[in-house]
């Protein structure tokens, strides 16, 4: 058995051979903390912990670095418009250091949610303005860069494979369309650093050998990835929708600079979906973890509910499918949790496991594996296949969940035990109700009850 994955730059599966034996070197293009998280956003955490989890399972050490964009995205791809976290400061009355902090807390609380190993490294864009510049400055002394009155640009025309990721035809892109070139020497050329228009306006400007301002958000991730994981590196993940822009302009400023492949593996997971069409920020998102948990469902769910598609492929959402997913979750779990340790590991379902996920990352197949050891009312060795399983799946299948039962609930369960012995079965079904509106159910047994957190 062999690990292959899906390469975006050869558009193939490949079997993964790591540059350095049994090491991975993995870079996840992270968020930009100037609001909320959405469940969208969030699948590609997931992906990338998959992913992870999966060369460890495979017995490599792996270092991950994720960056923090805390300055330097503007609303447009095109390098215009205003920096986010500029125009999310203006209107929450704060300091761009607050907003950032604030969010990637929030992030990081989700992260927790969903059972996500956090990287080896986190680093953050407003940290490394040092990195950024210098790499601007090699490209600048190498004449892959021009001054126009707003910032240095990027000239893609001196790279000579540019778009090869995305495989763009860059003398047809956007044939038709009305471009506004400005000063663009090029259609596709991009920011490697932004001028302020009135320094000392913006919170987040710095010195450089250009003049104040600061970074474009394409350099600060080939800064950061080339800082910690060196020039040359294994994986690099992100959305399918960084592929034509960030990650191309990634590609030709990295190789531009030293003239070393810059990535051996690409890999991308594709879009959340509300009725076909793609969940994001720019259209109102759908909701955030909390927003979910606030309607009963439990982050670990969507967990689930994103192994159950697999990552290439779009996965449509919605309050309903989720719940279908939920409730096959705590099917799962239910049963996993009764599962008593006899101390051996089933060869046969961890063979059949390990072949779904070293076929290019098939959770749907290897969750079909699990399923079918537990419904194996013959197979041996249950609880320590399904715990070996665990290190990659995450869902915390075999741990018993501590229900904090409210005291509002406890009386109300009182109140109706109450009520039945006293055959009022009207009033029985009104607290039953109330229980459940809570988020608990109540199930009778001939010796009483028990209360469940409800099931979602």
């Amino acid at each position: 058995m062999v690990l292959k994955l899906y390469n975006t730059l050869t558009r193939k599966k490949e079997i993964f051979k790591p540059i350095k034996k049994n090491e991975v070197r993995m870079y996840t293009c992270g968020p930009t903390v100037y609001w909320y998280q959405h469940i969208g956003n969030l699948k590609a955490y997931i992906f990338a912990d998959i992913l992870k989890k999966t060369f460890e399972f495979n017995n490599y050490k792996v270092k991950h670095v994720i960056n923090v964009t805390d300055v330097g995205h503007l609303t447009s791809d095109a390098d215009e418009g205003e920096d986010k976290m500029e125009k999310a400061a203006a209107k929450e009355g704060k300091n761009t250091q607050d907003i950032a902090n604030f969010y990637f807390n929030l992030f990081l609380t989700d992260l927790k949610k969903l059972n996500i190993k956090e990287p080896a490294v986190w680093c953050k864009a407003t940290e490394h303005i040092k990195e950024q510049i210098e790499l601007i400055k090699k490209l600048e002394k190498k004449g892959f860069t021009y001054k126009t009155s707003d910032g240095i640009y990027f000239d893609t025309s001196k790279f000579k494979d540019y778009g090869k990721l995305a495989k763009l035809d860059i003398k047809g892109l956007k044939a038709g369309q009305r471009i506004d070139m400005r000063e663009k020497k090029n259609k596709t050329d991009f920011a490697l650093w932004k001028f302020s228009e009135e320094p000392g306006k913006r919170q987040q400007e710095w010195e450089s050998p250009w003049g104040i301002g600061f970074p474009g958000w394409h350099v600060e991730c080939s800064a950061m990835s080339m800082k910690y994981l060196g020039e040359t590196f294994d994986i690099h993940t992100g959305g399918i929708d960084h592929i034509p822009i960030h990650h191309t302009n990634e590609i030709a400023q990295s190789e531009s600079a030293t003239g070393k492949k810059f990535v051996k593996y690409w890999m991308h997971e594709n879009f959340l979906t509300f009725k076909g069409e793609k969940v994001s920020k720019s259209k109102g998102g759908l909701f955030t973890i909390s927003e979910l948990e606030e309607k009963g469902f439990q982050p670990l769910s969507y967990r689930y509910f994103i192994l159950s598609g697999h990552y290439r492929k779009p996965l449509d959402f919605s309050l309903n499918i989720l719940q279908s997913s939920a409730n096959s979750y705590f099917r799962l779990k239910n049963i996993c949790e009764k599962i008593e340790d006899d101390k051996k590991i089933n060869k046969k379902y961890i063979k059949e496991f390990k072949e779904a996920m070293d076929d290019d990352l098939n959770t749907p197949n290897a969750l079909q594996v699990l399923w079918k050891l537990i419904r194996d009312e013959k197979a041996e060795g249950k609880y320590q296949t399904i715990k070996k399983m665990e290190e990659v799946f995450g869902l915390k299948l075999l741990e018993k969940e501590k229900l904090d039962i409210p005291t509002e609930v406890k009386k109300l369960a009182e109140e109706r035990g109450n009520a039945r012995k006293n055959k009022d079965w009207k009033k029985s079904d009104e607290l039953r109700n109330k229980i459940n509106k809570l988020g608990f159910i109540i199930n009778d047994k001939p010796d009483g009850y028990e209360i469940k957190r409800e099931t979602r």
